[in-house]
């Protein structure tokens, strides 16, 4: 297979936002990566031409001793300390912290303005509900959301995590009360997991103009190529990778990356987000980066592009 020349990818709209082709995800940050570390992927990212960071409130209570806002507290100490909020699109969540749980009125309203203090900014740019709360009927929360908006707290609305006709309803819900809408959708999205967004909730996006900025997007690792039969890595997310290892479609993958990879001189990673990106709907992949070392290759997502076969290979290999 020849390479196409590599021409690099336009910012991507979100509604009245402009993002890069990569999503920076936040999730290690107060994590498996420290303060001074974090600050150094950030710096790095931004200089690379990124500029679409996300988060969320809950990341990372999961960690003994963390109580969630860690990775919020450390963008916000980032953007304090550099003084470049206006040029960086900032996404976080609601919904899952443990002292702000669903999707009532009350909860949002408490969890953002949490959040605008650890993030040490008074807007949000993109402000995703975490986890559909189907306890909550969708006029509740969007209403509540809406007024964010309206009092500049939050710029743009978005989704994860929702079925497809929740998504529906919110949507419709919108457009008939004249209230924000949902721009973006944030689904669990890439080679090795195809299922939870292809199809319905793919087509609900398609249909609205919602764009999809998966999450995973190299799950958890293994999509990077790090994680091969007979190899043992020491990451804190290996467990979720390593799954991947022992599927005939986990290995079938593995052989289409190394092939397209190798025909663009190019690093599996890079070529595994490039198929993600090229996919209906998709702006921007989220990835994280615990390492400066581990950005060259994300990055390089704005400039690889691949051929029709070459997607079409990915695709088989993964069905």
């Amino acid at each position: 297979m020849t390479a196409t020349p590599h021409t690099p990818r336009a910012l991507k709209a979100l509604g009245s936002l402009s993002v890069s082709p990569l999503s920076l995800g936040g999730n290690v940050f107060g994590w498996t990566a420290d303060e001074n570390e974090s600050f150094a992927v950030l710096d790095a990212y931004v200089a690379g031409g990124g500029n679409f960071i996300d988060t969320a409130d809950v990341y990372s209570a999961w960690v003994p001793g963390n109580k969630g806002g860690e990775s919020e507290t450390v963008i916000g100490n980032w953007l304090a300390s550099r003084g470049n909020r206006s040029d960086v699109v900032i996404a976080t969540k609601v919904g899952a912290h443990p002292d702000h749980k669903g999707l009532s009125a009350g909860t949002i309203k408490a969890a953002v303005d949490e959040s605008l203090t650890r993030l040490r900014t008074d807007y949000i740019d993109l402000y995703y509900t975490h986890f559909d709360d189907e306890s909550v009927e969708v006029s509740e929360f969007l209403t509540a959301l809406n007024d964010l908006v309206q009092a500049g707290k939050v710029r743009e609305i978005a989704a994860s995590n929702i079925s497809a006709k929740r998504l529906e309803e919110s949507l419709a819900f919108s457009a008939r009360e004249g209230l924000a809408r949902y721009v973006a959708l944030q689904p669990h999205y890439n080679l090795v997991s195809r299922d939870t967004y292809e199809g319905e909730l793919a087509d609900v996006a398609a249909r609205n103009g919602v764009a999809a900025v998966p999450y995973y997007a190299l799950a958890s690792g293994f999509l990077t190529g790090k994680y091969r039969p007979g190899t043992t890595v020491d990451s804190a997310r290996s467990e979720g990778a390593a799954k991947h290892v022992t599927t005939d479609r986990g290995l079938r993958v593995l052989k289409a990356l190394d092939t397209v990879a190798a025909a663009h001189e190019a690093e599996v990673a890079t070529v595994a987000l490039a198929w993600l990106a090229a996919q209906p709907t998709v702006a921007a992949p989220i990835a994280s980066a615990r390492t400066v070392s581990q950005l060259p290759a994300l990055l390089a997502l704005g400039e690889l592009n691949l051929t029709e076969a070459e997607l079409n290979l990915l695709t088989e290999a993964s069905a």
